[in-house]
């Protein structure tokens, strides 16, 4: 039987490791207004946002008239530093006060995943719907001022949770990871396996 895996994201790490991994799957960006998420909610802690919008963009691009009849999952990370919810900060002079802030120091990076079975029940569907959130704690080397502003004049950090990758030129500031490192770059692999296999889909139907 062939299966449909749709990523609700615009990651291109997240694509890349499903690549990767052999996964085969489309990509389709959902339109989620993640302020209008998290405010409806509250005020939720960095591991709960996570998967309340890992949840939002699986659910909006589930409900897309070409989602029908795919396994729809959707993925979101936060950085928890301090207590507090770090997402991507677009700016430079925010990713500099939070780098500065992260040198020689350790937060933990929570990536939400949320898996839709959109398929019929007369064509195998489980009605599924189930997300799980993958956690790891990352450690930072010192990073001196040069350091600082030539990673930010990459433009890199600029659109990652936390101001940094592992997967990139931020991979030479990591020290280690505590956790499952697939997290760090935005999908626990393993993690989806568990969801499929909620959907009673083993991971290799839908390798490559």
């Amino acid at each position: 039987m062939t299966f449909r895996l749709i990523l609700a994201s615009a990651s291109p790490a997240r694509t890349k490791l499903l690549t990767e991994a052999g996964i085969a799957h489309t990509v389709t960006v959902s339109d989620v207004d993640e302020d209008a998420v998290t405010a409806a909610h509250g005020s939720p802690s960095p591991y709960d946002t996570a998967q309340l919008l890992a949840r939002a963009k699986a659910e909006a691009v589930a409900a897309l008239p070409e989602a029908r009849g795919a396994l729809v999952i959707g993925c979101d990370s936060v950085f928890e530093f301090e207590g507090e919810a770090h997402g991507k900060p677009y700016e430079a002079h925010v990713a500099r006060e939070r780098i500065k802030r992260m040198s020689g120091s350790s937060g933990t990076l929570h990536t939400g995943h949320w898996l839709v079975d959109t398929r019929e029940m007369n064509d195998g569907g489980s009605g599924a719907a189930a997300g799980a959130v993958a956690s790891a704690e990352v450690h930072f080397m010192p990073l001196d001022d040069a350091e600082i502003e030539a990673y930010i004049a990459t433009g890199e950090p600029l659109n990652c949770a936390g101001s940094f990758t592992i997967d990139g030129r931020g991979g030479a500031f990591i020290r280690k990871v505590d956790g499952d490192p697939h997290a760090v770059v935005g999908l626990s692999v393993s993690t989806l396996r568990e969801l499929l296999r909620a959907a009673e889909v083993s991971i290799t139907e839908v390798w490559q």
